[in-house]
């Protein structure tokens, strides 16, 4: 029986620093716990401009389609803003979700006791907070048409079109509810309604698929910008929150704010099922490349790390091994390990990112001694 696939696209910045950490856990698993992966690496986004002049290859394209999961870095920086849109690096990420039909994407944001002071809310709002968020990912404002940049008058027009179609809405409400059967039961669905037609058709097709298909499940509405201010007053009241594209990019990224830092937040982009049962899969953590500090030893690779956890409990049916690896980076920052980025202790002196990698290595190893 062959080994498992992994396609890894380092990408930009600080990618290739913090995936060069995921290899090694990637390794930790092969040597301890019997599961090997065959890996192959290739470029996306800057780094493969500067090579082949576009984001993301035809080729390298084609090992995504057939591998079973993908894990990915990060994508851009500064020395790309001139590019014209159609090559900047992220457009390589945008094909990946689009051609690969990674409708679902997965955005759990937990708040580990270790760093509860970190948040820039109260201890008591996000101790013990543990939220998921899913953000449908393929379709809405960012690849609806028309768009572009026009010419009407004697002044130019930017345009983009929000668009989804009931079957859109559908498949990614399914995956919201199966995501609350298997945590808490509970839903909560945000869009605009009310002053959105997208949005009211949103709300018409979760509400159906809700009471035919998934009754036991608690089903809410909140218009997003609610949603928003919800989540900074009281987010433990949130289980899953399945929106859009647009609101769930917004979104995600302010409940990665109340943990305490981009860097410690994995992702999953999932698609339809391949011919193994499996979905297509993109794994990625959802902070940046941050340029600023890249080559300096300073990036924290916790999000890649757990983005990889992901990737054992979606993509491969290992969810005993996944929950090793999420207590193993758990146990780390219990010890008092911190990036630059997780500063704020006095007396804390900051590790480097390899440093950061190698103490979530011993926490693997002290779980099977």
């Amino acid at each position: 029986m062959s080994n498992p696939s992994l396609l890894i696209l380092p990408g930009d910045g600080i990618g290739p620093e913090v995936m060069a950490e995921v290899r090694k856990i990637i390794g930790w698993y092969g040597a301890n716990r019997g599961l090997n992966f065959d890996v192959s690496e290739d470029l996306v986004g800057g780094a493969a401009y500067d090579k082949h002049g576009t984001p993301l290859t035809d080729a390298t394209m084609a090992k995504a389609q057939e591998v079973d999961a993908v894990l990915l870095g990060a994508v851009g920086g500064p020395k790309y803003d001139v590019l014209d849109f159609s090559v900047k690096p992220e457009r390589g990420l945008l094909r990946l979700r689009k051609e690969m039909d990674l409708y679902a994407n997965l955005r759990p944001a937990q708040c580990f006791d270790a760093l509860a002071d970190f948040s820039s809310l109260k201890k008591n709002v996000v101790a013990g907070l543990d939220i998921m968020i899913i953000r449908e990912l393929t379709s809405g404002v960012y690849f609806g048409e028309p768009r572009g940049i026009f010419k009407e008058g004697n002044e130019r027009v930017g345009i983009n079109t929000q668009r989804y179609t009931e079957s859109e809405i559908e498949r990614v409400a399914r995956s919201g509810f199966e995501m609350a059967r298997k945590r808490g039961n509970k839903l909560c669905s945000m869009e605009k309604a009310n002053v959105m037609e997208s949005g009211v058709l949103w709300r018409e097709v979760v509400q159906r698929i809700g009471d035919t298909e998934y009754p036991d499940v608690e089903l809410s509405h909140m218009y997003a910008d609610a949603g928003a201010m919800q989540l900074t007053r009281w987010p433990k009241q949130f289980d899953v929150i399945v929106t859009d594209n647009l609101f769930g990019d917004l979104l995600s990224d302010l409940a990665a704010m109340l943990t305490g830092s981009l860097g410690m937040l994995p992702s999953a982009s999932l698609g339809a099922p391949m011919a193994n049962g499996r979905p297509k899969a993109l794994y990625e953590p959802v902070h940046g490349s941050a340029p600023d500090i890249a080559g300096q030893g300073k990036a924290n690779p916790i999000a890649c790390i757990l983005s990889f956890a992901m990737a054992l409990r979606y993509s491969f049916d290992q969810g005993d091994e996944a929950t090793r690896l999420e207590k193993a980076v758990e146990a780390v920052l219990a010890d008092g390990f911190r990036t630059a980025d997780l500063l704020g202790e006095e007396g804390v002196s900051p590790v480097s990112t390899s440093e950061m990698g190698d103490a979530v290595l011993k926490a693997l190893d002290a779980s099977i001694a």
